[in-house]
């Protein structure tokens, strides 16, 4: 790989929505990476249903987002992360106009199509890695994705 076609290869990683891109093309490799601009946006933890109380203030209804759809917390026994194994654009549906894959609630077994991650034009589809409940789906429709990001939140079978 000569200088020019590296040097192209860190303008397409600085003009893209990608964070790090890596090519290995006749026994060399190279890896262009960038830091992200922001942290991430969804940062999950298991929730704790023993929670104290904060003095209640007063917050405009309009920028309170909806809370998410799902079990009581006291019924949530193992939740686990399905998390991308790509940087990309996450979409819930194979279409546009098509129904999504999986809704918060519905039961998913090993193996079933959560979602789809758009990279490079290739549609990747993302698989469950266990059998549960979808609890939360972390991330909006159409929107980008880092590698290790949680895209839904399943309890899991036990």
């Amino acid at each position: 790989m000569n200088l020019s076609e590296i040097k192209k290869i860190i303008k397409l990683v600085e003009k893209s929505n990608i964070l790090e891109l890596e090519v290995e093309e006749d026994g060399s490799r190279v890896r262009v990476s960038k830091a992200s601009p922001t942290p991430n946006p969804f940062p999950v933890e298991a929730p704790n249903p023993v929670t104290q109380m904060a003095p209640a203030q007063e917050v405009p209804t309009s920028s309170v987002p909806p809370p998410e759809e799902g079990p009581p917390a006291a019924e949530i026994k193992n939740i686990q992360e399905v998390k991308s194994p790509m940087v990309g654009t996450f979409y819930r549906a194979p279409a546009p106009n098509a129904d999504p894959y999986v809704e918060v609630g519905d039961a998913v077994v090993l193996g079933q199509t959560l979602c789809i991650i758009e990279a490079m034009k290739i549609m990747n589809e993302i698989e469950s890695e266990l059998s549960g409940r979808i609890s939360r789906i972390v991330v909006e429709d159409g929107q980008p994705v880092e590698y290790n990001q949680p895209l839904f939140l399943i309890e899991a079978s036990i």
